[in-house]
């Protein structure tokens, strides 16, 4: 395989497939808006995907279809998990496990302190069980129904759940991203984890006194007493509530604590909740997959099920608001986030397999003088690769790879440069609305990125303030005597 020079590719060059990617997702916001992300995006990724393949012709076009090939196989697993969350979403809305995530809440959140709450209860949740995305896709979403049930924003919401869900996420040490990042520059996993709490407890801690302020001033809009009251007794009238359909997320947190991978996981959740509907919320799985009696009971269970798992479930209670917060979910909701995913992936891969994006990291490079330039510019590295690669494993892995000689080469310990990895590679991911997990969590959530963006404090300041630890060094470990960076870079890869 040819190798590509990047110091041979003139910079305006390699900016070319950014500058058109930039402009041509303006387009998509200007003539579709919303809608852009249900197809004018992915469309905006292959057209610029294909300027850097012109660019990098000279390649051959095998050369570029296999990192388009490899590129794509490496956002498989999160399509696959994607898709499973799409089935689990459907099932548990069936099985009663959603609404009574809902029901139970209305009860025991007050809209005085409610995206507080929310921010905590997924920091607990993730950190327990060290998934942002399984957070996000079981609590995560009942908060978002709770909220709209309440009268309070759902963006708001879906910032709080994403902030408390990637804080877990990052600190917890059962994480993919929390060992990928110390594994790439060869720094030890608890010591990464202890240099991180530096920079990420100040952003917890300010990102609650936000969603707090927000709160206070949140209870004047929020419904009356007996709207709630009612919303839970209509809740009640359409399903079997109680313990026992909160049993598949009790099943579901058992199995990520024990650290059985996502899949696997998930599957087991909607396993559980398939069992639920037949047994427990008997008369809803009829009522949805026999609304008209034309089939027998057998055949009416069966059919209610397939079709949350495919389709997703559609309640038709006569109640609006309720109808369109239950009918949700199938596999079939998230593909158009997997088009979106394998678009981006072919944009990130065309970039990096023909040497453009080195090319932009490397004029990053020249501007870097002391510690603290070095931080910042590993933080936009990380943000750009998060922009461009539209992965957060490739935002963790990429700037770790080209950054770590030159950590060391200042006398820095290695977990500066992890810890500024997740800073910013991880933390930023679920910003960008085409990478994976932005993907993931508008489609999980049912908020546009660009709404839910605002309001997720946690991952908006964590890259601040590790800019800011930097310029005054601030918890700047220095290297320790004899300490040198790993030197087999084929060691690096996914968790």
């Amino acid at each position: 395989m040819e190798r590509v020079d990047e110091r041979d590719i003139p910079l305006w060059l390699a900016l070319t497939p950014v500058a058109v990617l930039a402009a041509l997702l303006g387009a998509a916001v200007y003539l579709f808006g919303d809608g852009s992300s249900g197809g004018p995006n992915q469309i905006a990724l292959l057209l610029a995907a294909g300027v850097a393949q012109l660019i990098g012709m000279h390649l051959g076009w095998h050369a570029l279809q296999e990192a388009m090939i490899r590129g794509i196989g490496l956002a498989m697993n999160a399509c696959l998990i994607l898709l499973m969350v799409g089935l689990l979403i459907g099932v548990w809305m069936l099985c009663g496990t959603a609404p009574s995530l809902i029901y139970f809440g209305l009860a025991l959140l007050d809209p005085s302190f409610f995206y507080p709450a929310a921010c905590l209860i997924c920091s607990m949740i993730s950190l327990a069980i060290g998934s942002s995305w399984t957070t996000a896709g079981t609590v995560g979403l009942a908060l978002i129904g709770t909220a709209q049930v309440m009268g309070l924003s759902p963006e708001i919401t879906a910032g709080a759940a994403i902030s408390g869900a990637y804080f877990g996420d990052k600190m917890s040490p059962l994480s993919d991203t929390t060992n990928l990042a110390p594994g790439i520059v060869g720094a030890d996993l608890f010591d990464h984890v202890r240099h991180m709490f530096w920079t990420t407890a100040p952003s917890l801690v300010i990102a609650l006194l936000m969603f707090t302020v927000l709160a206070i001033g949140s209870g004047e809009h929020a419904l009356s007493d007996s709207a709630v009251e009612a919303t839970r007794a209509q809740l009640a009238q359409q399903f079997n509530l109680g313990i026992v359909p909160l049993l598949p997320l009790v099943l579901l947190l058992a199995l990520a604590v024990r650290g059985v991978p996502a899949y696997p996981a998930l599957a087991g959740g909607a396993f559980a909740g398939v069992l639920v509907a037949l047994f427990w919320q008997t008369d809803a799985t009829l009522r949805f997959g026999n609304p008209d009696g034309t089939f027998g009971a057998v055949e009416g269970l069966a059919r209610g099920i397939w079709q949350a798992m495919a389709s997703g479930y559609a309640l038709q209670s006569g109640n609006a608001m309720i109808d369109e917060l239950l009918s949700r979910g199938g596999m079939g909701s998230m593909l158009n986030t997997v088009w979106l995913i394998m678009a981006a992936m072919t944009f990130g891969a065309s970039m990096e397999r023909t040497g453009l994006l080195q090319r932009i990291v490397q004029t990053l490079l020249k501007g870097v003088r002391g510690t603290g330039s070095l931080v910042t510019t590993t933080v936009l590295t990380c943000i750009g690769a998060n922009i461009i690669a539209s992965d957060q494993y490739m935002a963790i892995v990429l700037p770790g790879r080209m950054y770590r000689l030159e950590f060391a080469r200042r006398g820095l310990h290695p977990v500066n440069l992890s810890r500024t990895l997740e800073d910013a590679g991880t933390m930023t991911s679920a910003l960008v609305p085409w990478n994976t997990c932005g993907a993931f969590m508008a489609a999980t959530l049912g908020v546009p990125t660009l709404g839910y963006l605002p309001y997720a404090f946690l991952n908006l300041l964590n890259p601040v303030i590790a800019i800011i630890y930097g310029i005054l060094n601030i918890r700047i470990r220095p290297a320790e005597p004899g300490q040198a960076p790993v030197a087999d870079e084929s060691t690096a890869g996914r968790n």
